[in-house]
C-alpha cells in the first residue's frame, strides 16, 4: 500500500503526517508536489492541513486549481482512497468533491487544543476499527472550521450516513458548549456518498503516539490501512 501526502506551498502539516505514517505506523508514504500530474500509483492520498497558498481568497480556494487537484479529482472517480484533514478538508469542499463550506469560526479566533469527537458512523472504510458513539480525543487547529450546507443537504448526509464525526463533550453528548466553531449539528468530519472521501477538521496525525497524548489518531489511519490490506491482497 502506498500513501501520498500532497504538499501545496503553504501546508505545514504534510511532515506531521509523514512522520504519522512512515515512523510511527510504519507505512510505505512519499510526498507528493502540488505540480504532479501522476499519481498513479498511490492507494490513499493525504491532503494535509496548513495554509495552502497562504489562504488568500477563501481557503483551499486557490489549491483547488492546482495541477495535481485533476488526479486527485480522477483519482476519487477511480474509487481510491482520500482524506483531506483540516485545510485538505476545505480544499475537498473547494473541489467539489466534498459537499458544503467553510467558514470562519463562531467566535472569530483560531483555535488549537484538543477536542472530543463521536463516532457518528463505525461503518465505512475510516471508521472499520472504531465502534458506534465512540468518542475520539483529537486536536484541531483552525480558523475557518465552522462546517455549514444548506438544510437538504445537512438531511441527505443524515439519511445516508455520511456525518462520520461530531464534536461532543466527555459523555459523547454533541452539545453547543463541545463545539468548538459553530459548526451546523456539531459536525467535525463527513464522507462522500460513495465512501471514499473523508473531509475532517481534527488532525488524527498529531495524535497517533502517546507522547503526544493521545492515540486515538491512530485508529483512522489503522481502519484505511486495514482496508487497502484486504482490497491488495
Amino acid at each position: 500500500m502506498n500513501y501520498g501526502i500532497v504538499v501545496f506551498p503553504g501546508s505545514n502539516c504534510d511532515h506531521d503526517c509523514y512522520y504519522a505514517l512512515n515512523d510511527v505506523l510504519k507505512q510505505n508514504v512519499k510526498f507528493v508536489w502540488h505540480k504532479e500530474t501522476n499519481i498513479d500509483d498511490i492507494d490513499c492520498i493525504v491532503l494535509p492541513g496548513g495554509f495552502s497558498y497562504g489562504d488568500y481568497l477563501r481557503t483551499g480556494a486557490i489549491a483547488r486549481f492546482s495541477p495535481v487537484m485533476n488526479e486527485v479529482v480522477n483519482h476519487a472517480k477511480r474509487g481510491k482512497l482520500i482524506i483531506g484533514i483540516c485545510n485538505g478538508f476545505q480544499v475537498l469542499l473547494e473541489s467539489g468533491l466534498l459537499p458544503g463550506a467553510m467558514k470562519r469560526n463562531r467566535d472569530l479566533h483560531f483555535i488549537c487544543r484538543y477536542v472530543r469527537c463521536k463516532v457518528e458512523n463505525p461503518n465505512t472504510i475510516f471508521t472499520s476499527l472504531m465502534h458506534q458513539d465512540e468518542t475520539l480525543k483529537i486536536p484541531i487547529a483552525h480558523g475557518e472550521g465552522n462546517y455549514y450546507a444548506d438544510t437538504d443537504t445537512i438531511r441527505q448526509l443524515t439519511d445516508r450516513g455520511q456525518i462520520i464525526f461530531r464534536y461532543c463533550d466527555e459523555t459523547g453528548k454533541a452539545t453547543d458548549a463541545s463545539n468548538p466553531n459553530g459548526s451546523v449539528q456539531n459536525i467535525a468530519g463527513i464522507c462522500n456518498q460513495e465512501g471514499n472521501i473523508l473531509g475532517m477538521m481534527p488532525h488524527p496525525e498529531r495524535c497517533a503516539e502517546e507522547s503526544m497524548g493521545s492515540v486515538d489518531g491512530r485508529l483512522i489511519f489503522e481502519s484505511i490501512t486495514s482496508f487497502l490490506k484486504t482490497a491488495n491482497a
